[in-house]
């Protein structure tokens, strides 16, 4: 009987089936980082248990760390501390630890797929919110809590209800100043942020077999933020073209044996689906959010709503509450609204080409007066990628401070912070209330350029006009 990918990936993996209806879920690869982790270990060293099986898990620092400090002691200490303690529970339990010294520190939903670790047809899991991307080369991944950081390091397992799964087709050409981060807004403006509960999200179409590794990654990102568990995308020969070369992947006849297992994980043709969706891709325009969550978004030539223009009365509400903090007149023009800083970077869109595309268009101007830029790498690897090509220059002499590796401003959970109740153009994937370490502070969501394009106006802007984009 035909069967998608998230089937062959959930039977391959089940371990049994439990009384309560889950399943027991082999976990093929951890990820960890300082955060969520020392609490696992903590819980581990208390029952008096070892990590199972350690060569399975891969630990990077990311989301307390500086990435305007390099030299240790940091100036936070929980920074310092979260740091010690992985160092230390990485070298007791033999795990692979990607540390700021190896050249290889970063996000830890970039750092798998640039090291190769993130390959088709396996389960990953992460005690993160958003380890979707690596659903991008057709591997099943979840964000899990501390609790389950600890039952994965214990066992190799975790207890999970199997999802439905959507297909979600884009099809067509993406407009000229039209990206994927585009794609991935107005399927969340449409479907809702509610819309993927208790599934899976399958991407497909001509659109997302056109698009390159990165592309596919930033959508995948925020199948989160759609309400979706999992997002993903068959794997096929980018894919492969990918992975080919990278330090954990496999080489010589272990590569081609390992392609052609990778191949019959993808979805069969004619296997059932519990819903699909159809998307022209002519359709997507340059987005923008203008309120707290990522459903809330508008395209640049749209007004920010009006609570009169509510369907129901829950949207109504929705609609007020949103104005009020983002301070945004109802019914006016997104485009022009002031911005105070500019952020590029997380795991969404802090990739080699992010930065590349905003380099082409920023080279030469300037960012405007009484705006904050900071641009940060995704990993150390991006960012020598990034320094070798001289785009970290450019984006220097255009005004963006150039920082370390990191999730920076993405969340906060460092020194990168709004302050007070600056406005945010970010690239990032979240809008929520005081998401960027500010309980008054607002974001904006929009792709790299857009962001850019904010950046050297001062205001949110249509960057194919901004940057003369055809």
């Amino acid at each position: 009987m035909p069967q998608s990918l998230f089937e062959k990936v959930w039977h391959a993996h089940t371990v049994k089936k439990l009384a309560n209806g889950q399943t027991q879920l082999l976990i093929g690869t951890h990820l960890i980082h300082e955060v969520t982790s020392p609490q696992a270990f903590g819980m581990l060293r208390d029952l008096g248990l070892q990590v199972l099986m350690p060569h399975r898990t891969f630990a990077t620092v990311d989301h307390i760390i500086p990435t305007n400090e390099l030299v240790e002691p940091y100036q936070d200490p929980l920074a310092q501390a979260m740091m010690d303690e992985v160092r230390k529970n990485c070298a007791q339990f033999g795990i692979t630890f990607f540390d700021r010294a190896s050249g290889k520190q970063g996000i830890v939903h970039i750092v798998g797929p640039e090291q190769g670790i993130t390959q088709p047809g396996t389960t990953i899991a992460s005690g993160d919110s958003h380890p979707s991307p690596h659903g991008a080369f057709g591997a099943i991944a979840f964000g899990i809590g501390t609790s389950q950081v600890r039952d994965v390091l214990a066992t190799q397992t975790m207890a999970l209800g199997e999802l439905k799964v959507r297909r979600i087709e884009v099809n067509g050409k993406l407009r000229p100043g039209v990206y994927a981060k585009d794609v991935i807004l107005h399927l969340i403006r449409q479907l809702g942020v509610n819309g993927g509960t208790g599934y899976a999200y399958e991407y497909a179409g001509s659109t997302f077999d056109g698009f390159t590794m990165e592309e596919r990654m930033t959508v995948c990102n925020m199948s989160i933020e759609g309400g979706a568990r999992v997002g993903y995308v068959n794997p096929d020969e980018t894919t492969f073209a990918y992975l080919k070369g990278r330090p954990y992947s496999p080489t010589g006849a272990a590569w081609d044996a390992a392609v052609t297992g990778w191949k019959s994980f993808a979805s069969d043709a004619g296997c059932r689906y519990d819903d699909v969706v159809k998307i022209n891709a002519a359709d997507v325009a340059p987005s923008v959010t203008w309120g707290i969550n990522p459903g809330q978004g508008i395209t640049i030539n749209e007004n920010v709503p009006s609570p009169d223009t509510a369907t129901s009365a829950d949207d109504k509400a929705g609609i007020i509450e949103a104005l009020a903090y983002m301070k945004l007149p109802a019914g006016k023009p997104i485009k022009g609204t002031k911005i105070n800083v500019a952020f590029l970077g997380s795991c969404t869109n802090g990739r080699l080409s992010d930065f590349q595309e905003v380099a082409k268009y920023v080279k030469g101007r300037k960012v405007a007066p009484g705006v904050k830029a900071i641009a940060v790498p995704g990993s150390q690897i991006v960012a020598l990628q990034c320094e070798k090509l001289g785009i970290d220059k450019v984006l220097a002499e255009a005004g963006f401070e150039w920082r370390a590796a990191g999730c920076s401003m993405c969340l906060a959970m460092n020194p990168d912070k709004l302050i007070g109740d600056q406005l945010c153009a970010s690239s990032s994937n979240r809008n929520f209330k005081g998401r960027q370490g500010s309980t008054t502070g607002r974001t904006l969501l929009m792709s790299p350029v857009m962001v850019a394009a904010a950046a050297v106006t001062g205001a949110v802007a249509d960057a194919r006009e901004v940057f003369a984009v055809n």
